[in-house]
């Protein structure tokens, strides 16, 4: 579905773009995905809409399949190491402003007990729109929980990355038109400017 519209209060969510993450995932997707997210914030920014800065710390304690690599939460596995200094920080690019607000996650979703929810209904938001990484975890399950929250969703789909471009592709063309719009930086930008 191409995107209809920006709403008067929309917000722009990004998330796990942090040093530990990113410096991991040296590909030209996620590198693109930095570049066309702090495109997306330095618009919002200037326009006066929240831009709401995720990071991420811990994970569900639930067994899985796959081990984890870095223990960022508790739970996890014994092969698991924990995450250096400076794992969680977000990254340079971003620029943090004062005004930026900022969201600690301990699970894949942005919104799971996390007061995201409560922060966007006090500053009126009825719309988001998705960066980060990676597409098929965090971003995947932070548009989801989004949906089930009741706000418009758009995903920009060239602001986001995941180490496994199947994956990706998977979200991008499968999951994410049943959950709102997507659109590319470009076309986000385009139309916060018709829209203001």
């Amino acid at each position: 579905m191409p995107l209809t519209t920006i709403d008067p209060t929309a917000a722009l969510v990004v998330v796990d773009l942090q040093k530990g993450i990113v410096s991991a995932l040296t590909d030209t997707p996620v590198t693109t995905a930095v570049q066309q997210t702090t495109r997306l914030a330095a618009e919002f920014r200037r326009h006066g809409l929240p831009v709401v800065l995720v990071n991420v710390t811990g994970r569900a304690p639930g067994r899985t399949d796959i081990p984890a690599r870095v223990r960022v939460g508790t739970g996890r596995s014994a092969n698991a190491t924990a995450p250096p200094a400076g794992w969680a920080d977000l990254i340079d690019e971003l620029d943090v402003q004062p005004t930026d607000h900022l969201i600690t996650k301990r699970r894949r979703s942005a919104f799971h007990d996390t007061g995201l929810d409560t922060l966007l209904r006090d500053l009126g938001v009825t719309q988001v729109v998705l960066t980060g990484v990676a597409t098929s975890s965090g971003v995947e399950s932070t548009a989801r929980s989004a949906v089930d929250h009741g706000y418009h969703v758009v995903l920009a789909t060239d602001a986001m990355g995941d180490p496994d471009p199947e994956a990706h592709r998977h979200s991008v063309e499968r999951v994410f038109p049943k959950l709102g719009e997507t659109a590319t930086a470009a076309e986000v930008i385009t139309m916060v400017e018709a829209t203001r």
